[in-house]
């Protein structure tokens, strides 16, 4: 899927987060959105997934050459970031069984198979309050990669994870999700290591 930006801006109030803002990622892709904390990234890919809107110019979507509009562009993304959150009151098991319900997984995974991949086994019938932060990343992020869909966005992907727990996102995005447009926004490399092709968040304020 092709993602393009031309002249996009977002402002709060009268605080520009970026303007002139024309990109185009390409389907197939790896981009870090890169910047120091506060400088509008997670903004910017929330505004890239349709979750904000953008106050001037545009954004529009392609897969291949059929345009797809801003409100159905939701069924070919995935996303994880710290400010989406899993409802506590489930177990890992009803989590993934209802995240199901919207979204199949990637050929060849299954639920049993999703919670071995980020070595949850042990907390399968375990409700997600009771989960550590560094568990729920990793929920986070398996819901994500393991969604099928063409484009992949991920917001600081690492957050709470260990070191433990950032070598298994690595693989995780290895193995399951080069094939997809990789949207990540971040200032660590450990987190956008993936990515051949780097937008300045600064550039455009």
């Amino acid at each position: 899927m092709t993602i393009s930006l031309n002249q996009a801006g977002k402002r709060y109030n009268y605080d520009w987060i970026f303007r002139r803002l024309s990109y185009t990622f390409q389907s197939g892709g790896r981009y870090a959105i890169l910047g120091p904390n506060g400088s509008g990234k997670s903004t910017l890919l929330q505004v890239i997934s349709g979750h904000q809107q953008q106050n001037e110019g545009s954004i529009s979507y392609h897969l291949q050459t059929v345009p797809v509009s801003a409100d159905t562009f939701y069924r070919y993304c995935s996303i994880a970031a710290p400010y989406l959150e899993l409802i506590e009151e489930m177990t890992l098991w009803e989590a993934l069984h209802f995240h199901l319900q919207f979204k199949p997984f990637i050929p060849g995974i299954t639920p049993e198979k999703a919670i071995a991949a980020i070595g949850l086994e042990k907390a399968r019938d375990k409700q997600i309050r009771h989960f550590s932060s560094g568990m729920r990343q990793r929920v986070k992020l398996a819901l994500a990669i393991f969604s099928d869909n063409p484009v992949l966005l991920l917001d600081e992907p690492c957050t709470n994870l260990d070191i433990s727990g950032i070598q298994l996102y690595q693989s995780l995005i290895v193995t399951y999700a080069m094939h997809k447009t990789l949207i990540v926004s971040s200032n660590d490399e450990q987190e956008y290591f993936m990515c051949d092709q780097h937008i300045a968040i600064l550039d455009y304020k």
